[in-house]
C-alpha cells in the first residue's frame, strides 16, 4: 500500500487497474478472495518463494540480493558486482538514513533517504528520529550492525497491533548511542533532527491477534476497523498483512 503522512495517515491500494483509498473502507465489511499467483519477477503463476518472488527469481535478480536484508553486505561503493553492478550503484550509492522508530519497541533501521517517512509508516512506528545520513548503503548498514548490539532491529509486530505502546524518548537514545557508532560514520551523525509522528486510521485495535494468510485461506470477509504499518486490522481480531501478500492477485470486494 501506498501511504501519506498526513493525520491521520492515508492509505492507497494498487489493483492495476484502479486505486483505492483504504481509509474510505473503514467500518465497511469488505471481501478478499485469492485468484492466482503473479511472480513479481517473471509476472509467471508460480507459486512463491520469498518476497513476492518465485524460487528462481529470488535468487537470480538483483532485487532480492542479500544486501536488500542485510545493508552490510553492500559493495556497489567498491565497484564489485553482486547480481547486477548498474542495478546495485543505483540503489547503493544514494544517500541513506540510519534511524530510531518506536512501533512496539526502540529499534534501530535503516532506509534510503527518499523513503522517509515510508519506511517508518510501513513498520507501523508512531515516532521515529534520523540519526545519521550516509552517502551509502554500506555505511548505513554497519552503523546499523554496530547499534543493534546496544537496541533492536526487529518490530514485535503483536505488539503493534494491538498498540500496546510504549513512550520514549528517542532524542536521549540518539545521544546514548552516539558513542557506539563506528568511526567511519561519526562525522554524518545528525544532532538537529526532531522526532516525525505518525498517527494511524484505526478506529479499534485487536486484542488477540489472527494472522490471515490467502494461501491456507483464500476466501476472507469481515469488517475492516483500521490499518497500521502494512495490515489490514478486522473486527473479528483478524489481520492482514499486505506486505506479504505481493505477488497474489486478488479480488476486493466492498
Amino acid at each position: 500500500m501506498q501511504t501519506e503522512n498526513t493525520k491521520p495517515i492515508q492509505y492507497y491500494l494498487d489493483m492495476g487497474s484502479d486505486v483505492i483509498n483504504v481509509n474510505q473502507l473503514i467500518g465497511k465489511e469488505i471481501e478478499i478472495t485469492f485468484i492466482k499467483y503473479q511472480c513479481m519477477g517473471c509476472g509467471k503463476d508460480k507459486k512463491l518463494f520469498r518476497q513476492g518472488y518465485c524460487y528462481d527469481c529470488f535468487y537470480s535478480l538483483p532485487q532480492a540480493a542479500d544486501w536488500i536484508i542485510r545493508p552490510e553486505l553492500s559493495k556497489a561503493h567498491l565497484g564489485i558486482e553482486d547480481r547486477d553492478l548498474e542495478f546495485e550503484k543505483k540503489l547503493q550509492l544514494k544517500p541513506h538514513i540510519v534511524y530510531l522508530a518506536n512501533s512496539s519497541n526502540v529499534k534501530v533501521g535503516v532506509t534510503r533517504k527518499s523513503q522517509i517517512p515510508t519506511r517508518w509508516i510501513d513498520q507501523g512506528a508512531h515516532e521515529a528520529l534520523e540519526i545519521l545520513e550516509v552517502p551509502n548503503r554500506y555505511l548505513a548498514g554497519i552503523a546499523e550492525v554496530a547499534l543493534k548490539e546496544y537496541v533492536n532491529d526487529k518490530t514485535n509486530w503483536r505488539k503493534m497491533l494491538t498498540n500496546n505502546l510504549e513512550d520514549v524518548d528517542l532524542v536521549q537514545w540518539r545521544e546514548k548511542l552516539k558513542i557506539h557508532l563506528p568511526d567511519e560514520v561519526q562525522d554524518y551523525f545528525l544532532d538537529n533532527k526532531k522526532e516525525t509522528e505518525m498517527h494511524f486510521p484505526v478506529q479499534h485495535y485487536p486484542a488477540k491477534i489472527k494472522s490471515l494468510n490467502l494461501g491456507k485461506t483464500p476466501n476472507f470477509k469481515g469488517k475492516l476497523m483500521g490499518v497500521k504499518g502494512q495490515y489490514l486490522l478486522f473486527e473479528n481480531e483478524t489481520v492482514f498483512n499486505v506486505r506479504n501478500h505481493e505477488g497474489f492477485v486478488v479480488k476486493l470486494s466492498v
